[in-house]
C-alpha cells in the first residue's frame, strides 16, 4: 500500500474532510494539486464534459490511459503530493482478469490506485486487483456506467431493500480489500450509515454531507460545461462566461482591423 494510500485513509481517523476533484489534463491537474486538492480522480466522466459523448459507456481504456498520463505530468510538477485515482472504464469488468490487466495499465500510466463500479457482485474484482497490487476503491449506489441499463441518473437506498443492499455492497467490497467508498446519489441517511458502519473512508457525490470526503466534477465546480448543471454541485465560478467573453473580443478585434495580437511578443511567448 502506497503511502499516499495509507494517508487517505488516515484522514478519516483524523477527522479531516477528503477533498476529491476530477482532472483530465495537464493544466487542471496541475492547478488543482496545487491548490491542494487532496485526490485527483481521473473519471471516466471525461466522455461527457471532455469528449463530448452521451454518456461515460463510450469511453475506452485508451482514452484513459491518454487522460491518466497527462494528469500524473500536471500532478507531478505540482510537487506530486496528491493521491490520482483513475476509473476503470466500461467492460473493464468483464473479468477479474480483466479489471487486473486494465488496472495495472493504468497504475503503468501514473495513477496510484483505481476504482471501479460496482456492489458485491464485483468484490471478487476488488479482490483480484488487491492482490496484484492495484489498490482499488469501490463505487456504489448510482453507477454512472449502468445508466443506459436504467434508463438514467436515478437516487439509490430509497427504500428498505435498496438501502439493506448498499450496506451489504459496503460490507462485501470493504472485505474484499476496497481502500474505499464513492457513494454516488445515495440518500443521505443511508450514505451516513455505510459511513458509521465501515472502516474505510468514504467518499460522496450527490449523497449528502455525512462522508469522509466529497467529490465532483471540477467543470461543475468552475462552470466549464454549462450545457448541464448537477443540482448537487455548487458553481464557484464561471469559466464558460469567460472563455465566451474573450474569445468574442479576440473575434471583434480581428474582424475590425484592430491589433488582435500583441505587437511585441511576451516572454516565453511562441507563434
Amino acid at each position: 500500500m502506497t503511502d499516499r494510500i495509507a494517508s487517505f485513509q488516515s484522514a478519516r481517523a483524523r477527522r479531516e474532510s477528503i477533498a476529491v476533484l476530477t482532472a483530465y489534463d495537464y493544466p487542471s491537474a496541475r492547478l488543482l494539486a496545487e491548490s491542494g486538492v487532496d485526490v485527483l480522480l481521473v473519471g471516466d466522466s471525461l466522455g461527457m464534459v471532455v469528449l463530448g459523448y452521451p454518456d461515460t459507456t463510450l469511453v475506452t481504456m485508451e482514452e484513459m490511459l491518454h487522460h491518466t498520463r497527462a494528469v500524473a505530468r500536471g500532478s507531478r510538477d505540482a510537487g506530486g503530493r496528491a493521491l490520482i485515482i483513475a476509473d476503470l472504464p466500461f467492460g473493464s469488468d468483464e473479468s477479474p482478469r480483466t479489471s487486473v490487466r486494465d488496472g495495472l495499465h493504468l497504475l503503468d500510466a501514473g495513477a496510484h490506485a483505481v476504482k471501479l463500479e460496482g456492489g458485491a457482485d464485483h468484490a471478487a474484482h476488488v479482490a483480484a486487483l488487491t492482490e496484484a497490487g492495484v489498490p482499488a476503491m469501490s463505487h456504489i449506489g448510482m453507477q454512472p456506467q449502468r445508466v443506459r441499463i436504467e434508463g438514467g441518473y436515478k437516487i439509490k437506498g430509497k427504500t428498505p431493500q435498496q438501502a439493506a443492499a448498499l450496506l451489504a455492497d459496503a460490507d462485501a467490497l470493504e472485505k474484499a480489500g476496497a481502500f474505499g467508498l464513492l457513494l454516488e446519489l445515495v440518500v443521505p441517511a443511508v450514505a451516513k450509515e455505510i459511513t458509521a458502519r465501515v472502516k474505510i473512508p468514504t467518499i460522496g457525490i450527490g449523497s449528502g454531507p455525512d462522508c469522509d470526503g466529497q467529490v465532483l466534477v471540477t467543470h461543475d465546480v468552475i462552470g466549464l460545461f454549462p450545457w448541464f448543471k448537477p443540482k448537487f454541485a455548487q458553481q464557484r465560478a464561471f469559466t464558460a462566461d469567460e472563455i465566451r467573453r474573450a474569445a468574442r473580443e479576440f473575434v471583434a478585434a480581428t474582424k475590425s482591423g484592430t491589433p488582435a495580437t500583441l505587437t511585441t511578443p511576451s516572454p516565453g511567448s511562441t507563434s
